[in-house]
């Protein structure tokens, strides 16, 4: 039987990024020093294969700090918690570990700063997310609006509008963010905004592939979780970017094949939290129907690596 040919475009940079591989590493060098089990408050990373993996080797992942006992060593996800969470951890003499991401660290460290300074935040982000959840945390009730959307901006009303900051969530989509942060200037002329983009490097570098491909593509799949906001935002660029077929699948087991027919061009990335093996694993998939060809699209360069905790690199501890 001849196979139909295709064309598969592989967005890089793709999949995991710095933060998700050191909160993985986190993981696996706290069993490897403390045994199991070690608890995880919330999914570490957003990603079922992961987390799945994780919790055969003795990860326990739990929602909230009150059902890790306190014997056991608690690992506090790359999204970020609220500051009452270590603080309980330490009230309880808990041998805990933040496997925060350094750039969303970096986020709480601004609303920290901005709020010392008397300015009241603003946050850019989806409501609900655990990134949102634990950057909001970090100072008092009331201290921090939350926006979603432009037509959110003209919704908020501010102690005093003339003594703003705002802030972003590290996975959003970028040029959606944008508009949000011209209405906020727009309306807020004073309003001091980061040094430095708030969207991580990682999130910008993946939409970035992403568009570059997207005009060639019949359709493009996103490898991710639903509950992955990096993902997802991947799968709305796609389809801002001209390519109205735009997937998230988790595995190669979610394509439906019959609704994608036989295209001659398919694109395909992953998001933060998704590993390459899953990437591989639809790479396979499209071989056994189409004669593929692999062409990697490549937009940008990642070199960055975060290190782990010290007390991960000390000598064990009994917990």
């Amino acid at each position: 039987m001849i196979r139909p040919a295709l064309t598969l475009y592989l967005a890089a940079p793709r999949g995991f990024c710095a933060g998700v591989d050191r909160a993985i590493r986190i993981v696996e060098m706290a069993l490897e020093k403390w045994g199991a089990p070690v608890y995880v408050r919330h999914e570490i990373v957003h990603n079922k294969f992961v987390v799945d993996g994780l919790r055969e080797k003795g990860a326990i992942f739990v929602e909230e700090l009150g059902e890790v006992p306190d014997d056991r060593p608690v690992i506090f996800s790359a999204h970020g918690v609220p500051k009452s969470v270590p603080a309980e951890a330490q009230r309880r003499h808990m041998i805990h570990v933040d496997a925060t991401c350094p750039l969303v660290t970096k986020v709480h460290n601004e609303a920290a700063r901005h709020h010392a300074d008397g300015l009241q935040m603003v946050m850019i982000g989806h409501a609900g997310h655990p990134e949102v959840l634990g950057t909001m945390g970090q100072l008092p009730p009331g201290e921090v609006l939350l926006v979603e959307t432009v037509a959110d901006v003209a919704r908020i009303s501010p102690r005093d509008p003339a003594r703003l900051a705002f802030i972003t969530q590290t996975t959003l989509s970028v040029d959606d963010t944008a508009a949000i942060v011209q209405a906020l200037r727009d309306r807020f002329p004073a309003i001091v905004g980061p040094n430095r983009e708030d969207i991580c490097y990682a999130t910008t570098n993946r939409q970035a592939a992403v568009k570059a491909i997207a005009p060639r593509i019949a359709a493009l799949f996103v490898i991710g979780a639903p509950n992955s906001s990096n993902s997802r935002r991947l799968v709305e660029v796609g389809r801002a970017a001209g390519c109205d077929y735009a997937q998230l699948v988790q595995r190669a087991g979610d394509i439906d094949w019959r609704a994608l027919g036989t295209p001659r061009a398919i694109g395909v990335t992953a998001g933060a939290s998704a590993p390459e093996v899953l990437v591989n694993e639809v790479i396979d998939a499209f071989r056994e129907r189409f004669d593929v060809t692999v062409e990697i699209v490549t937009t940008a360069e990642e070199r960055v690596e975060f290190k782990v905790p010290r007390l991960l690199r000390e000598a064990p501890t009994t917990p």
